[in-house]
């Protein structure tokens, strides 16, 4: 069984800091490219960040560009987002992605 689970959400005030993990399961997660998007309230889905298989290779939405970092551990099947200088628009439930699936998503509010 295919599964992605998000974890490390919360609340955080304007400029700080989050990490994001998805730890997956259920396929070989090395041979899939993997993204991050997110949905904040009453919106769309919005693609956030994708790192390739192997880790060398990432590209940013304008949006979060030299603020977010995406990176994987292969060896721990596991997705990671680090979120720095977060703004109150960054408010939204983020979901790890790849061609198998969605995870359930973990919510990030940014206020003060």
């Amino acid at each position: 069984e295919v599964q992605l689970v998000e974890s490390g959400g919360g609340l955080v005030q304007p400029g700080g800091s989050l990490r994001l993990s998805c730890a997956a399961s259920g396929f070989r997660f090395s041979s899939y490219t993997m993204s991050w998007v997110r949905q904040a309230p009453g919106k769309g889905l919005e693609w956030v960040s994708t790192i390739n298989m192997v880790g060398d290779g990432t590209s940013y939405a304008d949006s979060v560009k030299g603020r977010f970092t995406i990176s994987r551990d292969n060896a721990k099947n596991t997705l990671y987002l680090q979120m720095n200088s977060l703004k109150p628009e960054d408010t939204a439930v983020y979901y790890c992605s790849s061609g198998v699936g969605r995870g359930q998503g973990t919510q990030v509010t940014v206020s003060s």
